[in-house]
């Protein structure tokens, strides 16, 4: 009876990814246009102009919105391993495929004894809610990196620092995943990877961390939290702007630094905190290690100067990764994610004419999302806290106090 049950699960599983995914192919190829702005044209425009640029064996120098480590040359590269495709195609059959490696990877981890299904569940549920900009930005080719990375901490601490380092120089962010790390063979392979990595990219091609600059001088994007001051400003007189700036809409004008460097401030502080949790923590489990990973990148997303529709498919890979064991206490912080990425297919691309200009529908909708990932990030951030922070021993009274606690008093 088990065997049945297993076997009605996992077809149950699979059928639901192959739908769900031929469908977001279906809105990738353009056989279906989906509602709202084009969210393929990074890849058919941005990604191949890049593209052409790296095929000459330099990072595009000239190009701001070139704001990625240097291995992500890779990803944009890789179409040309498909030359029976155009670039565009190739690259959506790439990104599926690092969608079935990540099913594939928490499959098989569900189905061990101490594991479950709910984490393969979430990620086979989670991402069709974000829409074909799944598909047509390369972050799930880094979440699949980053799983995988996770995925093998408790057992091979030396592949999961060497897959992180990888994944850092990928997209900066899956360096978070060595904050729950206990073992130092993990931080020394993600040291001499990272370090072996940059300088073959620094030597073999020009402008590998020309990154950084563009990275520094951006603003506040209008989907971030920050950027919430602004939208409401605008109903109450405050003269700024909404254009494309590196390479994202942000808002410029008076006030829009202050917010930024908040923003910073604010990154700083959750970078405080992930601190001084690993200085208190002491009870680490199998799972704490993905546990503070979901709660750093929340962390680190929800403080960021732009908060991209595409930043979801990370929480949601991380979050599936937690859930996989039995033991993990970040079901609410999933379940809130999940439901944020729902909300984020409203506002981008259904509803972002409505978010640029700012009326209370666009703003609603942010409101809601960012409202739904702070959520996620307090919860996180406590329950990983809670489990494994021994709770402060009461302060023991002196003699003297005990004593006189102890003496009865006679009654006159």
């Amino acid at each position: 009876m088990e065997t049945k049950g297993a076997g009605r699960s996992l077809a149950w599983l699979l059928a639901t990814w192959v739908v769900t995914r031929a469908v977001l192919l279906l809105f990738v190829f353009r056989v279906f246009a989906f509602p709202g702005p084009d969210v393929t044209s990074d890849v058919s425009v941005i990604y191949r102009g890049w593209y052409e640029v790296l095929r000459q064996g330099t990072f595009p120098l000239d190009d701001v919105t070139w704001q990625y480590p240097p291995a992500a040359a890779l990803p944009v590269l890789s179409p040309g391993v498909l030359p029976f495709l155009s670039y565009a195609h190739a690259f959506f059959v790439l990104a599926c495929l690092a969608d079935a490696v990540v099913l594939a990877l928490l499959r098989c981890a569900g189905g061990r004894p101490d594991r479950s299904p709910r984490g393969t569940w979430v990620w086979v549920a989670g991402v069709p809610l974000l829409g074909p900009t799944v598909y047509a930005r390369y972050d799930v080719m880094v979440t699949a990196v980053a799983v995988a990375a996770l995925l093998a901490g408790t057992r091979h601490p030396r592949v999961m620092g060497a897959l992180t380092a990888f994944g850092a120089l990928l997209k900066v962010w899956p360096a978070l995943l060595l904050v729950g790390a206990v073992r130092r063979r993990a931080w020394a392979s993600a040291v001499v990877t990272a370090a072996g990595l940059a300088l073959l990219f620094a030597v073999s091609m020009p402008g590998a961390f020309a990154f950084l600059t563009f990275q520094r001088d951006r603003g506040t994007e209008v989907e971030s939290l920050g950027a919430l001051v602004f939208h409401v400003a605008r109903h109450f007189g405050w003269r700024g702007e909404v254009l494309l700036n590196y390479g994202s809409i942000e808002f410029l004008g008076p006030h829009v630094d202050q917010v930024s460097t908040a923003a910073l401030a604010l990154t700083g502080a959750a970078f405080g905190w992930l601190l001084l949790w690993r200085l208190r923590a002491s009870r680490f489990a199998p799972h704490t290690l993905a546990d503070a990973a979901l709660t750093a990148v929340l962390l680190f997303t929800v403080t960021s100067r732009v908060i991209s529709p595409q930043y979801l498919v990370w929480l949601i890979g991380l979050a599936a990764v937690c859930l996989s064991y039995r033991a993990s206490r970040m079901g609410p912080p999933a379940l809130l994610t999940v439901l944020a990425s729902f909300v984020t297919v409203l506002e981008f691309p259904l509803g972002f004419s409505h978010v640029v200009t700012s009326d209370w529908y666009g703003v609603t909708l942010l409101v809601v999302r960012n409202g739904l990932l702070i959520a996620a990030t307090v919860t996180a951030a406590r329950r990983l806290w809670r489990a494994t922070v021994p709770p402060a021993a009461p302060t023991p009274l002196p003699p003297q106090a005990t004593r006189a606690k102890e003496t009865p008093v006679s009654s006159s």
